[in-house]
């Protein structure tokens, strides 16, 4: 069997596959007797294999050429899975402790190999779900996004460098083109693709449809994710893309990567808490009303952005000699001068990061893609509720986010909605 041009694999060819890849075989002894092949893939895009044998185990990512969820009637480059393996390889030699490793890539094939994150590692939207508290998320997150961020940005790269790196990622517009669509265009139109809690939430989907204010600063955040070429960042970093245990953090699934905002993916990422926040309130039982997991989620929040803030400017304050061109140390050369120019460009992210929060926010209740957090509220009534609360914070954060100082006063107006 040759796999020369590109084929959807199935287990009996990827077991051929495997064989005929010594980067992978390797991993597992190039032992096949007892091998166990699970395809998981439950995203929208890709097939997923796990595979387990007696002295080793990986994972296969192959991506196809239209999006799986809907079928061939809605074509997709499965060119993004370069960007994809491009990513995890950049990301993990920045942050190896929290992306897994590529072992190999496959471009004509669509595939990548890499390591299988076993048990007891769980995607954290369903630990979110289950209310399951993770002492060292986070840290790792801050850490993982501090490093990612700051190592492909003009505060550490030349602008050669950067307009090199930039150039080689616009080839991933397909991917940026639907992000465009269902964060910033279809929530706020009419679209066939749409839905909500129905009939429950109708008025709150039109109100968004004919809110003046919103699609003003949804415009200037659709721009921003258009032309600002910021640093790669990973494009989809919701918490379905993150793999947690107690002590471990694991991010995946970077295919929509692309040099970006950095709010983009700071903000997906704490506005997927927020969501997550707003849907405790449908899992709670008699025997667990959640209320603590609440408080933790917050706290959650709260820490990331403030130990982010932190480790960002500590990588700053390290380079601050280094290559980066956006404020050269002959210019920028007193620490009055520093503190105003990383004072300006924090509280730029942090606004910026609230923005694409909220927008991530309200796509995912009245658009075509939504959570689990709520999804598996099983009563209608309850999980539009929930929904509502999630909705009009995200509306107000999107509208009012320069008015917050900092995460605590975010913190303090989520309670407030709650």
């Amino acid at each position: 069997m040759s796999f020369d041009e590109f084929k959807p694999l199935n287990e009996k060819s990827l077991v051929e596959y495997i064989k005929a890849t010594p980067a992978l075989s390797s991993r597992l002894g190039d032992k096949y007797d007892d091998l166990v092949i699970k395809e998981v893939g439950d995203g929208n895009l890709n097939f997923v294999f796990i595979v387990i044998g007696s002295t080793g185990s990986l994972v296969i990512k192959q991506a196809l050429p239209y999006i799986r969820c809907i079928g061939e009637s809605w074509p997709m480059t499965k060119e993004r899975a370069y960007f994809e393996a491009t990513t995890l390889r950049k990301h993990g030699a920045l942050s190896p402790d929290h992306v897994p490793e590529v072992y190999h890539f496959d471009r004509t094939m669509a595939l990548i190999g890499m390591r299988y994150l076993e048990p007891p590692h769980i995607i954290l939207r369903k630990g979110l779900v289950a209310g399951i508290q993770y002492p060292f998320l986070a840290e790792h997150m801050a850490d993982y996004m501090a490093k990612t961020l700051f190592f492909t940005s003009l505060l550490y790269h030349d602008t050669t460098e950067h307009k090199r790196a930039v150039t080689k990622f616009c080839g991933n517009v397909e991917l940026c083109r639907l992000t465009e669509q269902v964060v910033f265009s279809d929530p706020y139109r009419v679209s066939t693709f749409n839905r909500w809690t129905s009939p429950y939430l109708d008025d709150d989907a039109k109100a968004v449809r004919e809110d003046s204010a919103l699609k003003l600063e949804i415009a200037e955040l659709k721009s921003m994710f258009c032309e600002r070429a910021q640093a790669l960042i990973h494009g989809d970093l919701h918490t379905g893309s993150v793999m947690v245990t107690q002590d471990s953090t694991q991010v995946i699934d970077p295919e929509f990567s692309f040099y970006g905002p950095m709010g983009f993916d700071i903000g997906a990422y704490l506005g997927n808490l927020i969501l997550a926040f707003f849907a405790q309130d449908g899992h709670a039982t008699e025997g667990n009303d959640r209320k603590e997991y609440k408080q933790w989620i917050l706290r959650t929040i709260e820490q990331t952005w403030n130990m982010f803030n932190k480790r960002f400017i500590a990588l700053w304050d390290q380079n601050k000699d280094g290559p980066g061109e956006a404020y050269l140390a002959d210019i920028y050369n007193n620490t009055e001068v520093m503190q105003l120019v990383q004072e300006k460009y924090m509280r730029n992210l942090f606004h910026d990061s609230l923005g694409f929060g909220a927008a991530k926010m309200i796509r995912r209740i009245v658009g075509v893609a939504h959570v689990e957090d709520f999804e598996s509220i099983k009563d209608d009534k309850q999980r539009a509720v929930c929904e509502r609360k999630a909705l009009e914070f995200g509306k107000m954060l999107l509208k009012e986010r320069r008015k917050f100082k900092c995460i605590g006063e975010v913190v303090s107006a989520i309670q407030q909605q709650s």
